[in-house]
């Protein structure tokens, strides 16, 4: 034995750390001990004895030389050595330049360990070496980018250049990262070189965030006098566009009001995740939602946003890495016109995966799962808790705004089957909505079994046709497809009449013809096709295709086209590419365009691909005149642009929007939602155990169900109805889009509704809004009495019980009545039913109207609808006229319904005027609904000359309409009753 080994071999001894590594003579090379001192080999030990198969490799900066720009470095791995192509970038991501590089193998009992030594060289910029900060912060940041928790890239040079850990590098990576999601002009190259330019200002921007949110900190606010500094040294930057960078990082930091980054819950997957109040982001891109959590890793990153406190929406896996923000503010603000039927507002969620490229695709959906889970983590990490009615804040998390308990999330493109895994994390969270919080999952109601998504979009195919005299029930149609019949949209609603004739469809894989389908046999094959685990169209049986038809891969070369074919699309051509025969299809002379697919196909003839977003589908693509369809159900979003949707509709075609066909799926979610809050308090008390409960909500399917439809189904009516009369209003739409421009609710150029200029010229020409800007704004006014009764005091009043009764099925009304009166949302329930029922049964605009007119608030309206409904009994009156589908045409229908809605809007309008601001509902009900019921019963007999001549005529226009002869009577005894209120005010004086 050696003196060298001798000398170890002591050392070895009087350290009990290092006595259980099996150390013999043969452990290290004569390389490494003509290189290495026993000093230098104990703390190598050290090291060594912390290797193991999960953690297999670490870095130590072992010596400054007297050159600060020189490293002595050591890279510790087990069993394989870390070939230099793997190691040279990392510590080029530092700036470190390899000078000398050599490999030591070191055996300890049957396993071998490397030891690589590296000279180095720092070429750029330095800082004031910290000789006890940086070998520490230079090992966790070797260990985060081997480890894949930091990435290797040149933001890595600040712990050089500014002396700053990895942890607080990824503060400014992920501020940087979010820039780019929100189009700042300059690249991300270009900021990491303007921070390291200035690693003190770059230091100083990192210690006001942590200084704002360090949660031992509490009360203190020393993060603004180095927000102050920054400003101050940033007078003697030169370069505005250095300037500009900076600002915007601390715009972001100022706008910051949470974070995880003192939380103890990152683990192995390094996430930092931020709470932004959007209102203070600067030249952020329109809309500015309330709030957003951006969650940013190596691993993935995400976005989550709110346009309420009270909010909800789907969470998808996006594919669009450079701009998965906008891609989720676009679905963000459909997501609020859409539940503007629902109690939150519209929230919209998406990540993307950045470690997949080298996977294999059996372990992609693993990998996208897994980041699923991470992202909904980080939301939940960023949320307050209720427990025992009180909220409690995140540990470790220094707030900078106020209670922000409600998050509830949905599935979207890619995440179709996460809802357990959010549910299994809101549980480990002991989050207060448990498996409320993402709805759907095994416990909950599944869309595609219900087909609630397409029914509900069927409800606007079947009112389309209505309005043209035609049942879709009992009579053939033709229809041309987009999806296949494993979808849930596009599956079930192909399925919702036994009289389609499917002549065509298509999904990314298949193109599907049938020119001339048998429709009993075409049917059973769907239906056949949708009962399969999965299914192509490769899997219809193609003898039950009609001559000259069939099924052709979109990846072929060319279609030959039978006489069938091209008569159905009517082409003259004997050959077509597959991208060619789409097109023909989108342009044919059919009855319906049913879209169940995800793709946007239709935009208007102003629009350019590009600002479509939707590059894959550029090729097939059509404008919205060529479009010869009657009618477009869109049970998919985006299948149409909004302005593509105008451009069909003026030229004759029947579309409302996405956001009105689909919107029963988030309706059933919501209700899900609401439902399972409040029973989870039964089962919390063990008055309900889980099994019973989730019984309960299995008997209330069918039911939910159809309070979903019938909201559909209103909401097309009222807009089918004011759309008659569309021209004639004009100048009200107009005051109405004016007023909410006003209030800064509206963006007319967003919404693509007609400005001024347009406006004038529509009047010019006799037309009105079509379908699809009347349902923008049939959701705005919806919008507009949520947000004002959200603020109102009167609906915890008893006399709101029946409303938030009647929202709940039969079965738990019946049962839990005044756990129902007490709910948690009971507020945000009320008000989400009278913004539905005052927009769905007045229409357009009233709200602002009536304001203008009484100076009465949205409150006082809510309460004035309130009385007139019940004095009126209208609820039974809009119940008998709705019964009457493909009986009295819908044109008549309407005109009943907007008598109807005269009486209310001239009712209410009195009431306003007549009764003092603070009125009880239940005390005005009381005073005139057994003397309107009088009335009702001896109008007819009291009228004379002209007054009985209009209520004659009236009488005998509602029976030309086939209206039965007792509703007839009732509806022109009701609506001759507005002056009901004025008679009852006179009856009482005279008895005083």
């Amino acid at each position: 034995m050696n003196n060298w080994y001798k000398q170890l071999f002591k050392c070895v001894d009087a350290n009990p750390e290092l006595t259980r590594l099996k150390i013999s003579e043969e452990t290290f090379s004569e390389n490494y001990q003509g290189d290495f001192s026993v000093e230098d080999a104990i703390p190598d030990l050290e090291v060594l004895a912390t290797i193991n198969t999960r953690n297999r490799a670490q870095a130590r900066l072992v010596k400054i030389t007297r050159d600060p720009k020189n490293y002595s470095i050591k890279l510790f791995t087990l069993k394989d050595t870390i070939p230099l192509s793997q190691s040279m970038p990392v510590f080029e991501s530092m700036g470190l330049q390899v000078l000398i590089g050599r490999p030591y193998r070191i055996r300890l009992g049957n396993r071998n360990y490397w030891i690589n030594h590296f000279t180095l060289e720092r070429g750029d910029n330095i800082c004031d070496v910290d000789l006890e900060k940086i070998p520490r912060y230079f090992s966790e940041l070797f260990e985060s980018i081997w480890k894949k928790r930091s990435e290797n890239d040149d933001f890595n040079h600040l712990l050089f250049s500014a002396c700053i850990k990895a942890r607080n590098i990824q503060i400014l990576r992920a501020y940087t990262a979010y820039l780019q999601q929100i189009r700042f002009p300059h690249s991300r190259e270009y900021i990491i070189e303007t921070l390291n330019s200035y690693p003190e200002i770059t230091l100083l921007l990192v210690r006001s965030f942590i200084r704002k949110f360090d949660p031992d900190r509490v009360g203190s606010d020393s993060h603004l006098q180095l927000f102050d500094e920054i400003e101050e040294q940033l007078h003697s930057i030169e370069s505005l566009d250095h300037d500009l960078i900076y600002k915007r990082l601390l715009n972001l930091m100022d706008a910051t009001v949470r974070t995880n980054y003192f939380q103890d819950s990152p683990g192995d997957s390094g996430h930092l995740s931020f709470k932004l109040d959007s209102a203070r982001i600067e030249q952020l891109p329109k809309p500015s939602p309330m709030f957003e959590i951006y969650v940013y890793a190596a691993r993935f990153e995400g976005i989550h946003l709110r346009g309420g406190r009270v909010a909800r929406g789907g969470i998808r896996w996006s594919d669009r890495r450079e701009d998965y923000r906008t891609e989720v503010l676009g679905l963000m603000k459909a997501q609020i016109v859409k539940n503007a039927v629902i109690v939150p507002a519209g929230s919209k969620g998406g990540f993307i995966t950045k470690q997949i490229a080298h996977l294999p695709a059996s372990e992609v959906y693993g990998e996208v799962q897994a980041c699923y889970a991470l992202y909904i983590s980080a939301l939940l990490e960023l949320t307050d808790n209720r427990v025992d009615d009180k909220i409690k804040t995140p540990p470790r998390t220094r707030i900078h705004d106020s209670a922000d308990p409600y998050l509830v999330v949905a599935a979207d493109k890619g995440t179709a089957a996460f809802s357990d895994v959010a549910n299994g994390i809101s549980k480990q969270h002991g989050f207060w909505l448990d498996d409320a919080f993402a709805s759907g999952g095994s416990q909950g109601y599944d869309h595609k079994k219900m087909g609630i998504t397409a029914r509900g979009a069927w409800e606007s195919v079947k009112r389309h046709f209505r309005g043209l005299g035609r049942n879709i029930q009992r009579e053939p149609f033709s229809v041309v497809g987009i999806g296949d019949m494993s979808g849930d949209v596009f599956g079930n609603g192909m399925l919702l009449s036994p009289c389609i004739q499917l002549v065509a469809a298509f999904n990314h894989m298949h193109i599907f013809v049938d020119p001339k389908p048998d429709i009993k046999k075409s049917f059973k094959e769907r239906e056949r096709m949708f009962c399969l685990t999965r299914s192509t169209w490769n899997d219809y049986n193609r003898k039950l295709i009609s001559k000259g038809g069939g099924i052709f891969l979109r990846s072929a070369k060319q279609i030959n086209l039978t006489p069938e074919i091209r008569q159905l699309i009517e082409c003259k051509q004997d050959h077509l590419t597959p991208n060619e025969l789409i097109v023909y299809i989108l342009k044919a002379q059919v009855d319906l365009i049913w879209n169940g697919g995800i793709g946007t196909y239709i935009k208007a003839a102003t629009e350019s691909d590009s600002e479509v977003s939707d590059k894959s589908n550029d090729p097939i693509r059509i404008n919205g005149r060529q479009v010869r369809a009657k009618a477009i159900g869109e049970g998919g979003n985006l299948g149409v642009t909004q302005r593509g949707r105008i451009e069909y509709a003026q030229a004759g075609g029947l579309i409302y929007t996405d956001s009105i066909d689909n919107s029963a799926g988030v309706n059933c979610s919501d209700k899900e939602v609401n439902i399972k809050i409040l029973l989870s308090q039964l089962v919390k008390s063990e008055r309900l155990s889980s099994k019973d409960r989730n019984q309960l909500l299995v008997e209330m399917t069918d039911e939910i169900a159809q309070k979903c439809l019938f909201n559909n189904y209103r909401q097309t009516q009222i807009i089918d109805s004011i759309e008659q009369h569309a021209a004639l209003n004009m100048y009200q739409h107009a005051r109405f889009m004016r007023h909410l421009e006003e209030e800064k609710i509206l963006n007319r150029r967003l919404e693509h509704l007609p400005s001024d200029k347009q406006i004038t010229d529509r009047i010019a020409k006799n037309q009105g809004l079509t379908h699809p800007e009347l349902s923008i704004l049939l959701s705005y006014s919806k919008l507009t009495y949520k947000n004002a009764l959200l603020e109102a005091s009167s609906l915890t009043e008893d006399c709101y019980d029946a409303l938030l009764l009647g929202y709940f099925p039969r079965l738990i009304r019946k049962r839990y009545a005044d756990e129902i009166r007490k709910h948690p949302l009971r507020k945000e329930i009320i008000a989400t039913i009278l913004s539905n029922q005052i927009a769905n049964n007045i229409g357009i605009g009233f709200g602002s109207r009536i304001r203008e007119e009484t100076g009465a608030t949205i409150e006082d309206i809510a309460k004035a609808y309130v009385v007139c409904v019940e004095v009126f009994d209208l609820y039974d009156t809009w119940r008998k006229l709705e019964k009457l589908d493909n009986v009295v045409h819908e044109t008549d229908r309407y005109d009943c319904f907007q008598a109807v809605s005269g009486l209310l809007e001239r009712s209410i309008s009195w009431l306003l005027r007549n009764q003092p601001a603070d009125f009880s509902v239940s005390e005005v009900i009381a005073r005139y609904k057994s003397d309107t019921k009088i009335l009702r019963k001896v109008i007819s007999s009291v009228m004379v000359g002209q007054s009985r001549r209009n209520y004659l005529a009236n009488k005998r226009r509602f029976i030309k309409y086939r209206l039965p002869k007792a509703l007839a009577h009732e509806l022109v005894d009701k609506t001759t009753l507005a002056s009901a209120f004025d008679i009852i005010e006179i009856k009482s004086e005279l008895h005083t």
